[in-house]
């Protein structure tokens, strides 16, 4: 088993999406490059979260261990010169505009990437369940020309799920804001 070593621990237990990756931006902010930070979770969503967050701020994840429930990752801290500042998908949709649209009866094309738990405690009605960790393997079962709107519990990882589908060649996405968090309207649930 690799044994990782790291300079300074994040404990973000009990946390869930987007408090892990807002913890670890801030915590490495005060690391110098080449540090490395071990970031413990309990939210599986961490998994594809943090390791995206690294991807598109230039900063490597080293690696993850799994222990009773516990995500243990580790991230190293990038030089200056190969950080990359973060974006925020350009396209997104209100809550209301997804409501509007669901409860007229008009097909709408809604991709929920939240953790199948969350997603079965509570979502928009006809939304389908495809979680950020597992979307990349699943884009060929997924129409380039469609729209699809993305949810998650608060607009941070369907964030991340816009851009890696826009990477791949979908060009009608956005992203739903704020979310489940904000979402007022009927949901499904299991």
């Amino acid at each position: 088993m690799t044994n990782w070593t790291a300079n300074r621990t994040l404990e973000c237990e009990g946390l869930a999406c987007p408090m892990p990756v807002v913890k670890t931006k801030k915590t490495m902010e005060e690391l110098r490059a080449g540090e490395v930070l071990e970031v413990r979770a309990t939210d599986k969503g961490s998994v594809a979260d943090l390791k995206s967050w690294a991807s598109r701020t230039g900063h490597q994840y080293v690696g993850l261990k799994e222990h009773n429930g516990v995500f243990h990752h580790f991230i190293r801290k990038a030089e200056a010169a190969e950080t990359k500042a973060e974006k925020q998908f350009p396209h997104t949709s209100s809550n209301e505009e997804v409501y509007a649209k669901v409860s007229s009866g008009e097909t709408v094309a809604v991709i929920d990437v939240r953790e199948p738990a969350e997603y079965a405690f509570g979502r928009i009605p006809g939304a389908i369940s495809i979680p950020l960790g597992s979307l990349e393997d699943k884009i060929s079962d997924l129409d380039p020309a469609k729209l699809y709107y993305v949810v998650c519990r608060t607009g941070n990882r369907s964030d991340t799920a816009c851009q890696l589908l826009t990477d791949k060649g979908f060009r009608n996405v956005k992203n739903v804001l704020p979310g489940m968090s904000g979402w007022s309207y009927d949901t499904e649930q299991d």
